[in-house]
């Protein structure tokens, strides 16, 4: 793939980079990165609920927080057993 200008690449450089510049978001809006603790990212689910047959888990659309955390970092160590164990290491 090529590109004409610099402009776009030098866009997701500054999106990259500029997240962890102090104030740009919030604290809080950092912690769940990709990969930001070791291990693979959860399942993303969207609207709607059902889509090709496929469910949204009852637990995301509980509203419960707590089991929703649960649910995600099972799914995380899930996928990462899966795909990378040797991250688990």
């Amino acid at each position: 793939m090529y590109l004409l200008g610099g402009e776009l690449p030098a866009m997701v450089l500054i999106d990259s980079v500029s997240r962890y510049v102090e104030g740009v978001l919030k604290e809080d809006s950092i912690c769940e990165e990709s990969f930001s603790n070791k291990l693979l990212e959860y399942p993303q689910y969207t609207r709607p609920e059902v889509f090709r047959e496929r469910k949204v888990p009852e637990v995301l659309l509980s509203g419960h927080h707590e089991n929703i955390q649960k649910w995600r970092q099972e799914k995380s160590l899930e996928i990462t057993r899966q795909k990378r164990p040797d991250l688990l290491k």
